[in-house]
This record gives C-alpha cells, sequence and structure tokens, in this order.
C-alpha cells in the first residue's frame, strides 16, 4: 500500500524519524573521507641552500661544511644521506624535537556533535596546539632541550602509509555503518608521577626532562580531560559560537588558546598565563598584570603529576619573584590586503629570529600551518594536515613518536596568507621589558611601509576607553571600531 506521496508507509516513517540519523551517516562519511584524505603522505624532499642560514625559533644552522666550498652545488634535499654536513643534523634533531599535533581519528566525540576527528577542519586549532607546546616546552624544558630519539625517527613513505590509510578505510567505513562509538576517555591526561631513574646526576636530569616531555604531550592528548587538548579547545568554542567542525581563523584560536590556559586546572600550569593583544596593540601595564596576577580559581594544595621545573636549564633572564608567571604572548595581526604584503617579509624574519618567538599560526588561505623559521626568502613550517590515529595518553608508556615530525616543509612568503597570529613566550617582568625593547627595533617600519604589524603601548587598555560601550563579548575581538566609520571585513578582522 502506497501513501498519498507514492511512497510505502515504512519510508515516510523513515523520512519523517530518520532525518538525525541521515545528517549523523553523512557526517560520518565526510569524516572518513577527510580521514583517507589526509593519511596519504607523499614522500617528497625539501630542498635547502647550502650556502644560507636556516632559522629556526631563533637558532641559527648553517649547512655548509667548512672544506665544501669546491661544491659547485648550490642546495640539498633533506634525505638521510645528506644529514651529515654542517650543522644540518643539528637542524634536524631541533626541528624534530618540537611538538607535532596533527589531525587525529577515532578519538571521543567532540563537545556538542559526533565527530570523533577533525580532519579537514581542525588544522588551525592543532597550529595553534603546537604554538602553546613550544612555550611550554620554553617554560619547563628551556630552548636548548632536544628529545634524545629525534634523530632516530622514521621519514613519512608513502607506500607504508598508503597502506595504513587503506585500513583505515575499511575500518572507518565498517564502523559508520555499525554506528560504533569511539573510544572512551580513560581518565586524566597526565601520566601518573614516574620513579626517578638511578644514576648520576646527567642521567637523572635527562629522566627528569623525559617526564616533563611526557607530561607535556599529555597536556595535548585527545580526550575531554586533557588540559589543552582539542576537546577543551573546541568546548571553548563553543562560548564565541564555534562548533566542531567550523572553520577557525587565527584570531579566534588566539582566544580560546588563551581561555583554554587560563582556565587549565593542572597544578603544574599554574605557572603560566595567556594574553592576547587588541587592535595589533600589546598594553605593557596589562602584560605585567598577568605576570603578577594570581590565577582564579587555581587551589594551592593541589598537588600535579609534573615533576619539578628543571633549574639548571632556565635562562639568565629567569630570576623571578616567586609570585611572578610566564605569559604566552598572542598577537593576531594582517600582513597586508589579499596577499601578504612583501613589505613584512624582513619583518617576519627578523621575529623568527628571536628565541623567545613561538612561532606564527597562519598558512594558505583555509589551510593553516604553524610556520617555526624561514631559509632565503621560504618560510619552513609543520603541516597538521596528517591524520593520525588516536593514542591515549593516559598510559604511563604511551608513544611518542606521532608527536614528533621528521620532515621540514617550505612555504615561499609570498603564498602565506596575511591573516596570522604571533606568539611570544615572556618568562617574567624582566624578560618582557627586554622583548619590548628588541621588539620595538624589529618593528620599524620600512621606508615604503609606514605602519607596523603591531605596537606597543605603555598603560591599560582601559586607560585608553576603545571599548566604551562595547558589551564584554564584543571587547574580546580583536578589532574594535567606531560602527559610524566606513569598513570592510576580511577573514577575523576589520580593514579600515
Amino acid at each position: 500500500m502506497l501513501c498519498g506521496n507514492g511512497f510505502p508507509p515504512s519510508l515516510v516513517q523513515m523520512e519523517n524519524k530518520g532525518s538525525d540519523e541521515v545528517e549523523k551517516l553523512k557526517t560520518k562519511f565526510l569524516s572518513v573521507w577527510h580521514n583517507v584524505k589526509y593519511s596519504w603522505a607523499l614522500k617528497s624532499k625539501t630542498s635547502f641552500s647550502r650556502n644560507s642560514p636556516v632559522l629556526l625559533l631563533g637558532k641559527c644552522y648553517h649547512f655548509k661544511a667548512k672544506d665544501d666550498d669546491s661544491l659547485p652545488e648550490a642546495c640539498y634535499e633533506a634525505s638521510d644521506e645528506d644529514f651529515v654536513m654542517g650543522d644540518v643534523e643539528a637542524f634536524r634533531k631541533d626541528f624534530a624535537s618540537r611538538l607535532w599535533l596533527t589531525y587525529r581519528e577515532e578519538f571521543p566525540p567532540l563537545p556538542g556533535s559526533i565527530l570523533t576527528s577533525d580532519c579537514g577542519w581542525g588544522c588551525m586549532l592543532r597550529a595553534g596546539q603546537m604554538m602553546v607546546a613550544q612555550a611550554l616546552t620554553l617554560h619547563f624544558l628551556g630552548r636548548d632541550w632536544t628529545w634524545s630519539e629525534a634523530l632516530t625517527l622514521q621519514p613519512l613513505d608513502t607506500e607504508t602509509w598508503t597502506t595504513t590509510a587503506a585500513k583505515r578505510l575499511v575500518t572507518s567505513l565498517e564502523a559508520s555503518l555499525k554506528s560504533s562509538p569511539g573510544p572512551s576517555d580513560q581518565g586524566s591526561s597526565s601520566p601518573p608521577p614516574q620513579t626517578q631513574a638511578s644514576g648520576s646526576a646527567e642521567e637523572a636530569d635527562v629522566h627528569l626532562k623525559e617526564m616533563y616531555h611526557r607530561t607535556l604531550v599529555s597536556w595535548f592528548g585527545d580526550s575531554p580531560s586533557a588540559q589543552l587538548g582539542l576537546h577543551r579547545l573546541v568546548h571553548m568554542g563553543l562560548t564565541m559560537g564555534k562548533q566542531a567542525g567550523d572553520w577557525y581563523g587565527p584570531a579566534m584560536v588566539a582566544h580560546i588558546l588563551k581561555k583554554a590556559v587560563e582556565e587549565a586546572m593542572d597544578p603544574g600550569l599554574a605557572g603560566i598565563t595567556a594574553y592576547v593583544s587588541q587592535d595589533c596593540t600589546v598594553y605593557s601595564a596589562d602584560v605585567v598584570d598577568c605576570h603578577r596576577a594570581p590565577r582564579a580559581g587555581q587551589i594551592s594544595n593541589e598537588t600535579s603529576d609534573a615533576p619539578p621545573l628543571p633549574q639548571n636549564d632556565q635562562p639568565a633572564s629567569a630570576s623571578t619573584s616567586p609570585d611572578d608567571r610566564a605569559v604566552i604572548i598572542l598577537i593576531p595581526v594582517r600582513l597586508g590586503g589579499e596577499k601578504t604584503n612583501p613589505e613584512y617579509f624582513d619583518f617576519a624574519k627578523g621575529i623568527l629570529s628571536l628565541e623567545y618567538c613561538i612561532g606564527i599560526i597562519g598558512g594558505k588561505p583555509k589551510q593553516a600551518c604553524y610556520f617555526v623559521g624561514f631559509q632565503d626568502d621560504s618560510l619552513i613550517y609543520m603541516d597538521p594536515h596528517y591524520c593520525q590515529s588516536f593514542v591515549d595518553v593516559s598510559t604511563s608508556d604511551f608513544p611518542l613518536q606521532s608527536y614528533h615530525c621528521p620532515s621540514p616543509k617550505k612555504m615561499p612568503f609570498s603564498k602565506m596568507d596575511p591573516s596570522c597570529t604571533i606568539g611570544f613566550y615572556s618568562r617574567s617582568v624582566q624578560d618582557y621589558e627586554r622583548i619590548t625593547q628588541e621588539l620595538s627595533k624589529v618593528l620599524q617600519p620600512s621606508a615604503k611601509e609606514k605602519y607596523p604589524a603591531f605596537t606597543f603601548v605603555q598603560g591599560h587598555c582601559r586607560d585608553y576607553d576603545l571599548s566604551a560601550g562595547l558589551t564584554p563579548e564584543k571587547k574580546e575581538w580583536p578589532f574594535i571600531c567606531d560602527p559610524r566609520r566606513t569598513v570592510t571585513t576580511t577573514g577575523d578582522f576589520v580593514l579600515l
């Protein structure tokens, strides 16, 4: 028997009560497609010049050996065979020691959604995680720290990973058809304290730093309890009108990261907070207040799973008051109109040459990445567009290899999207004073470019009354302007 619309009653019932299931199935199939798409890793080699220095988050490396003058070849490809000249091995170890946060799949559903993967949309959040991870590395381990196993990482090989991708496709399709749930959260992301290894003081220090390394990675795990994990960031985004699956711009991510760091409850993170500039302006009194003010909601009698902070690897400027906190300074900027203004290329190089710079999050339009250095007119970056399987960081011996990238990538400055967020790490008020002095020189505009990318201003933001009449929510946005003026909007920014 057919209904008036010509369909059997069973189909009508399915249409009425199954629309949500159809949407869920569509979402799962889209997620499967993204998982497969970003599981492919083409084995392409990144070319570096032997004759030009390479800058990586404030450290300079030269790939030209002392007796290399007779070699006509002006560049080399970053293959294992070539990592033997000059400072190449040191660069490779330094790069591979940075935390690499990429797309993941098969983790517990994200807040407010059924998504169990961030493939295809979470790249800016991952880039932001990498920037904060670098700040925490500076805070706990120092800039000179490198991972002992960094040089043992295997390059991303096409044949190996496409086989894995095919297996993932079959598994994901079966899971979608069966509507099987993702893995459940298995407790706190912070690993339990580990027993300190016996031996010399040097071995004990190495062991302590490795414990910090593992704890730091666990804070970015893909579970609801991870302090700075994707689930926590998506939850913060919900309060700002963003949902899982939406595109997040660099300015929005800066505010999400600030909120996540401020509200992190692990006592190991009590000694660090975050600040986001307004209108490309850093208000020095506000940053100083961040350094000195106690963190709201932090319980003093809690104990952290994190080991004690190593003292021997802190920079000389770290002689601070016990009440001081470190501050992650995030500055959303726009380096041009539709394209990045070439006048800002030298500025970006100057920024990435500073050891307290924690990188730049930006990338190509709708394709975010984490910029960590440069050579000549090309940026060096870490790419989050690679899908990996969920790792349960609640276990004490979870594998660390997938959180480190063996292969640097390069991009011409000209292809960089102008919308980005720059990050700095300031350990103390004294550190901040030094940073402002040094950055003031980098920020000097060129003869052609009349305006610096951002500025430092004395006093508090409230002293300038830029946001009078605005609600607290609107005050959080990176640009505040008089609504009577004619403006055009691009991305996260308002161009006057």
